[in-house]
């Protein structure tokens, strides 16, 4: 008999315990009776009956995430897998619908995601699939949100996180992007190259220009001395006969002592004629008395100059 208040003391402290219960943040608890719903029951201390209540469900308010991976083919028929990230949260006033009226709720999402994926993906080309990917998964937030809305969850956002198309397509295209980049870096080449032929020549242009101005200015500056050469032999009494003759000669002996002063040059000199030789030597001779004729005049001025 001494057992008995131990046994009903056990029993107090089960029925004590089994009263109380608490739910935590962000976390709804579906309560059965018998079997039946009762209630649904949000974070803090709560009370059921013992025995006659249970907890039949517990599900999380918080913000959920599901990856999907489909795979498809593209209008260009290029298969591709595509990962589409689903943000879902149950929505509070729709607990009810969120325990008892779907079961998986992470599959019935992922069958709305490739049922449309697979829609929209085969209307486009691989480049566009990679532009308009924003399109796709706001295609995909439309389709679901319409669907799952009504299971009691809210979807907060869809992105399309990865588009892999197969190996050899994704090395095919990176050898058009190669290609593509080395024409147009030899078009910048082909420009550098035309534009450096084309400086080039300007400046040997631009160097001949100068260098015809210099033999210009030089052959006048020549022409200006030589007037003035005659016109001062003219001023001695020489004619300006007598005086071209003598410019010619000394002009002749200058050009043979600049030759003369290189040891290795050979300087062969040959008459067209005898005429032309023959006047060659009335022009030597002419010059020579026009020297001597000069040597006079001076050495009688210099005479006049002592007395």
């Amino acid at each position: 008999m001494s057992y008995v208040p131990v046994i009903f003391l056990l029993f107090g402290l089960f029925i004590l315990f089994s009263l109380f219960f608490t739910v935590k943040q962000q976390t709804a608890v579906s309560i059965e009776r018998f079997g039946k719903f009762q209630s649904i029951r949000h974070s803090g201390l709560q009370l059921k009956i013992p025995v006659i209540d249970k907890i039949a469900a517990r599900i999380s308010l918080k913000i959920q995430q599901l990856d999907v991976i489909v795979e498809t083919k593209t209008l260009d028929d290029v298969f591709v897998k595509i990962k589409v990230s689903v943000q879902f949260v149950v929505i509070k006033d729709k607990v009810y619908d969120a325990i008892y009226k779907l079961e998986y709720p992470h599959d019935q999402i992922t069958s709305y995601v490739f049922d449309v994926v697979r829609a929209e993906v085969p209307k486009m080309k691989l480049d566009d699939v990679f532009v308009k990917k924003d399109d796709i998964a706001i295609a995909v937030k439309r389709e679901v949100q319409e669907s799952m809305e009504t299971y009691g969850y809210d979807i907060i956002k869809t992105l399309v996180t990865d588009i892999d198309p197969d190996a050899q397509v994704k090395a095919a295209m990176n050898r058009i992007n190669a290609a593509e980049r080395e024409k147009v870096a030899a078009q910048y080449e082909g420009d550098a190259q035309r534009i450096l032929i084309v400086e080039k020549a300007k400046a040997e242009a631009e160097s001949k220009r100068l260098q015809g101005q210099g033999i210009a200015d030089q052959r006048r500056e020549i022409a200006r001395g030589l007037v003035e050469s005659v016109d001062v032999l003219n001023k001695v009494g020489i004619s300006s006969q007598e005086a071209s003759a003598l410019i010619v000669v000394t002009q002749h002996y200058d050009t043979l002592q600049s030759v003369g002063q290189d040891t290795k040059s050979n300087l062969i000199l040959l008459p067209n004629s005898p005429q032309a030789g023959a006047e060659m030597l009335n022009n030597m001779i002419a010059s020579f008395a026009a020297s001597n004729q000069i040597g006079e005049i001076m050495r009688k001025e210099n005479d006049k100059k002592r007395e």
